[in-house]
């Protein structure tokens, strides 16, 4: 006779559901059955690190949900979130498995597409740079104090689009006093908040330091177009910044700072110019030409190039940078660079234009398609791009 696998007892289904390792076997465990269901919680607190899904571009057809893309099972998961859903919503950043929402409005909203919790940062017109802020001056509602101390005028898009990338310190579902950075573009500087805050704060001494920012064991790493190093320690009310001048300067059109084990990478990426040309008009299209990756000597200090990550596998974009063991994942490949583009979504605003994404393999310098995006065809009207988010349960 059989076994009647939806008749286990329940303290053996609670004991073989705490030690899965993935949220998408946990997530098909609780599917088999009411029994199965009943016997497990519906928010796993155990779950070590995640592999990141793909956030992709909205969809007509599902317009109050998006898609995220898991690489592990090689489906598409569809999560309702009306808050990122709207044209006029921008994602600036994830970390931590929350989104980093923006509109045009001055609310910066933190958003856990999972567990559906909902946070707000102090709102952009609390931002240190911003002189006054006013609905009524249509077309101009921020007036900002440049770093030379000229006042100039910003509407709400330009105001939202102003910010690269906002960094979270840990899991704000954990640890309430969490820290969040923003990157401003346009400066080049970077500003902080603490949860609870009312408003922004600039961390002097930072300025340039706006390539990318990582948080690493009570401190926040920020990193310049050469590869100068900027440690910020922002837990006291006056910031804290020493600053790490390598020997080797290193060139390329973008950089992101990456903590693997007990290691601190630099992964330099190098742009191609493209023109594409159609009917009645024409653009410009950057392209990923290839990466490189460096680990940070601290005697000297200087980068030193690395020519495999092994079993690791890095993921890279507008999201807080990771590293993860490809053995600890299916459907993965170690000693590759996962990437999205991070960078034309400003420029091209919503028109037509190309998602460069891919994962570059490191050992021959190839670029193969994610499966859901094969490269070299077109996506229109996918905007914005994707995005790497950790699933975070919790």
């Amino acid at each position: 006779m059989g076994v009647d696998w939806t008749k286990l007892p329940p303290e053996l289904l609670e004991s073989i559901s705490e030690n899965l390792k993935l949220y998408s076997d946990y997530l098909s465990f609780r599917a088999v059955c009411r029994g199965w269901r009943s016997s497990t919680p519906k928010t796993p607190s155990h779950l070590p690190p995640q592999l990141p899904w793909l956030m992709l571009p909205p969809s007509q057809s599902y317009q109050s949900h998006r898609a995220f893309y898991d690489l592990s099972t090689n489906k598409l998961r569809f999560l309702s979130l009306p808050e990122s859903s709207n044209p006029n919503k921008r994602h600036c950043g994830s970390s931590h498995g929350w989104l980093v929402v923006l509109d045009e409005s001055p609310s910066i909203l933190l958003l856990n597409p999972l567990s559906r919790a909902k946070l707000h940062l102090p709102s952009l017109s609390s931002f240190p740079n911003v002189h006054s802020f006013n609905y009524s001056h249509v077309g101009k509602e921020y007036s900002l104090r440049s770093p030379s101390g000229d006042l100039y005028t910003r509407n709400l898009r330009q105001m939202r689009d102003s910010i690269k990338k906002i960094v979270l310190s840990v899991n704000p579902s954990k640890e309430l006093r969490f820290v969040a950075i923003a990157i401003l573009n346009q400066t080049g500087e970077l500003v902080y908040c603490k949860n609870g805050d009312d408003s922004w704060r600039f961390i002097p001494g930072a300025q340039s330091y706006s390539e990318d920012v990582i948080y690493c064991e009570g401190l926040f790493y920020a990193v310049d177009k050469h590869g100068g190093i900027a440690i910020c320690d922002v837990h006291d009310d006056s910031p804290k910044v020493s600053i790490v001048q390598t020997r080797t300067q290193l060139d390329g059109d973008m950089q992101y700072l990456i903590n693997s084990g007990d290691e601190l990478l630099l992964i330099t990426r190098h742009l191609d110019l493209e023109f594409s040309f159609e009917p009645h008009q024409s653009y410009v299209v950057y392209r990923t030409k290839r990466f490189e990756v460096s680990r940070l000597v601290w005697s000297g200090p200087h980068w030193e190039r690395v020519k495999s990550l092994y079993d690791k596998m890095v993921f890279i974009g507008e999201n807080s940078s990771l590293s993860l063991s490809a053995s600890d994942f299916t459907g993965c490949m170690g000693n590759c660079i996962y990437f999205t583009d991070d960078y034309s979504e400003s420029n091209y605003d919503g028109s037509l234009g190309e998602h460069d994404i891919g994962i570059y393999k490191l050992w021959d310098g190839s670029i193969e398609p994610l499966p859901c995006y094969p490269r070299n065809s077109f996506f229109r009207m996918g905007w914005p791009t994707p995005l790497w988010v950790t699933p975070t349960p919790c």
